[in-house]
């Protein structure tokens, strides 16, 4: 049975959150204050409480330390204060400035996530308080997250419903709607699942909602990783034109069908989705041995990428769009972004940069072409 042991009463709003350390009780709340209280008799430290927000404060987490506490706020941003002294570290604003609305530590302390009402979720280094990565959900507002117990990846819950799974280098691995009426918490079990197969990690996953239902998924490491880079791979192949599907048939042998493929404007979306029905009833493929020859090296193209020997270069992936850059510029504050994204970037949010989150002290965009040559010397790898 339960039994009431203490009640606290010093905030002068709702409270939004609370949270646990070995020796400490967090508390944030509508009055815009974070309390911090002693397990062994809660009384109040004499450093509490801890003001710097001008709006709501709507989450609080302690590192697993216990060292460093993290509040979010209304008011766009992510503070880190020290606890033993209740001295604020950082204060990190989200690059959109909207208001912050979850945060949670990397179980390793590196790294905090910070997902906010318009969507955004941005990755910060606990080390250096500097933007780490950043991206974003297509609807609704973040209002949960959680990283998985080895730090591989992390999730977030949206008021819309979706469940996103994401790498550490903000890549969307996996999502979906989880719940009809939105999302209000997820954690991870920390203990992992055994199949039987030592290369193998899985863990349990807890999402609840509004819908009235908590649904327990089962997430796999090595399966979802490998997910992503398969990803990548359709990604490039089905940016293929005509002419690079052709180029590929004379690399593959097949040089013979360039003008079959060609008359039925087979290019790389195309060429990815083709079945032994399609090549014997659509392109008129009457030779059985040629028919799986050519199934054959399109799958080989679909799983290329699990037998390449590394994974896609991390200055090649756009800090914004988080995809491939194809017209790379590098910026003011010397980083490299897609052109047409950083230019949507300037033109509609504020003047700062996107990674470091401070004014760009130019909009000025050179053209990287020595990242552009790279890139592609890296692309003929995958149509060879």
């Amino acid at each position: 049975m339960a039994k009431l042991i203490h009640t606290l009463a010093d905030h002068s709003d709702d409270v939004n959150c609370c949270a646990f350390s070995s020796s400490l009780l967090a508390t944030c709340s509508l009055d815009k204050t974070i309390r911090l209280y002693f397990l062994s008799d809660f009384t109040e430290l004499p450093l509490s409480p801890l003001k710097f927000h001008t709006y709501a404060v709507h989450c609080c987490c302690f590192s697993p330390s216990g060292h460093i506490l993290a509040s979010c706020s209304t008011d766009g941003t992510t503070a880190l204060w020290n606890t033993q002294n209740g001295q604020m570290l950082a204060a990190m604003e989200q690059p959109s400035g909207s208001p912050v609305r979850v945060c949670r530590f990397s179980p390793d302390s590196t790294r905090l996530v910070s997902g906010a009402a318009d969507g955004t979720v941005v990755l910060w280094n606990t080390q250096s308080y500097k933007l780490h990565r950043s991206g974003s959900v297509k609807d609704g507002s973040l209002v949960a997250c959680a990283f998985s117990p080895n730090g591989i990846i992390f999730v977030t819950g949206s008021s819309c419903g979706d469940l996103t799974v994401w790498d550490d280098k903000m890549r969307c691995l996996h999502s979906e709607k989880a719940h009809d009426l939105g999302i209000t918490c997820c954690d991870f079990s920390s203990q992992p699942i055994s199949d039987g197969e030592q290369d193998l990690q899985f863990f349990r996953l807890a999402s609840c909602g509004q819908d009235c239902q908590i649904k327990i998924w089962v997430v796999s490491f090595t399966h979802i990783l490998a997910r992503s880079a398969e990803d990548h791979l359709k990604h490039f192949t089905e940016d293929w034109s005509e002419d690079d599907v052709s180029a590929w048939l004379c690399a593959q042998d097949l040089k013979d069908l360039v003008d079959i493929f060609k008359m039925n404007n087979i290019d790389g979306r195309e060429l990815l989705n083709l079945t032994k029905e399609c090549l014997a009833d659509d392109l008129k493929i009457e030779s059985l041995g040629l028919r799986n020859k050519v199934l054959r090296k399109i799958e080989e193209l679909r799983t290329k990428v699990k037998t390449l020997s590394s994974e896609i270069p991390d200055e090649f992936i756009c800090p914004i769009t988080r995809e491939l850059m194809q017209d790379p510029v590098i910026a003011s504050d010397g980083y490299s972004y897609e052109k047409e994204a950083i230019e949507n970037w300037i033109s509609k949010k504020k003047r700062t940069s996107p990674m470091t989150n401070l004014v760009l002290p130019s909009t000025v965009l050179t053209p990287n072409r020595t990242l552009k040559m790279a890139i592609n010397r890296w692309l003929e790898t995958y149509q060879k």
